[in-house]
């Protein structure tokens, strides 16, 4: 009788999941080497390809999607069996930027619940310096926030990925250079996202008006689609329906943030399980 190694089977769920063997390697804080052996031996093992790789993408095969559902089973029904003899319930306290939470994080928090069902996950979305001071005041076990090239990151700051700020817009929202005040919609104070954008366009000598200020970004993307304003976002976190207008009225470039995990997790599986969850957004 076949057994199977249960640290190959993560491993290969969480390629399939992250579509990239580096950002599986990532979650595992492992190599990318050690990720592909794992993968070979598990395809030697069973006696069938999983994956069909190529320079630019990771597909799995027709075995491989057969094969998934029962992988996610098989890792869901060993932490079940963990958690039954766990003296104290895991928990991860999460802060996570409006600026970067993106559409997929239903899906993103999906994978984490069949990756780790027996972790209790407490999200908390706000803005990046808020979150960062509950970090610190040890409110929060870990942070992923946004921060601008200009400022110089913390020591303890784990670098996830950078990702430019666009205008966006309503593909029919109008506006008339020089005549009118370019109306925007941005987030309440303080934000640095926000900041840029008005030193951006004040070293223009655009002039702006503040039409409409929001509480979270969804609340920025509805007044976005509304075609009420303009708003300096990243294109994860706006609805698909907004389009980058920048270049049509003449906008300053805005410069590319970073961004940032702070964490203090130490237990293994929890540890693991927030990396998984910090490289499915950068995989977006």
């Amino acid at each position: 009788m076949k057994t199977l190694d249960l640290d190959a089977v993560r491993a290969f769920v969480l390629v399939a999941e992250l579509r990239s063997f580096t950002r599986a390697a990532d979650a595992l804080d492992t190599t990318q080497s050690a990720v592909s052996l794992k993968l070979k031996r598990l395809e030697g093992h069973l006696g069938r390809r999983l994956l069909e790789r190529t320079p630019r993408v990771v597909r799995l095969s027709a075995d491989g999607l057969a094969f998934l559902g029962a992988a996610r089973d098989l890792l869901g029904a060993h932490e079940r069996a963990l958690g039954t003899l766990a003296d104290n319930e895991r928990r991860l306290s999460l802060g996570l930027s409006e600026h970067v939470a993106d559409a997929q994080l239903a899906r993103q928090l999906a994978s984490l619940r069949a990756h780790d069902p027996g972790l209790v996950i407490e999200l908390h979305l706000g803005l990046s310096a808020a979150l960062v001071a509950q970090y610190d005041e040890r409110r929060l076990d870990a942070v992923i926030v946004r921060q601008e090239e200009s400022e110089m990151p913390r020591a303890d700051a784990q670098p996830l990925f950078a990702e430019p700020l666009v205008w966006l817009a309503a593909p029919g929202f109008q506006w008339q250079p020089g005549r009118t005040p370019l109306p925007l919609a941005l987030l309440a104070g303080p934000c640095a996202v926000r900041a840029t954008a008005i030193r951006a366009l004040d070293a223009a000598q655009i002039g702006w008006s503040e039409v409409f200020v929001g509480g979270g970004v969804a609340a920025i993307g509805a007044a976005l689609e509304a075609g009420l304003a303009i708003s300096p976002l990243a294109r994860r976190v706006a609805p698909r329906g907004l389009v980058d207008v920048g270049a049509r009225f003449g906008l300053p470039t805005l410069p590319a943030s970073r961004v940032l995990m702070y964490s203090r997790l130490r237990e293994p599986r929890s540890a693991a399980t927030l990396q998984l969850f910090a490289a499915g957004l950068e995989a977006g």
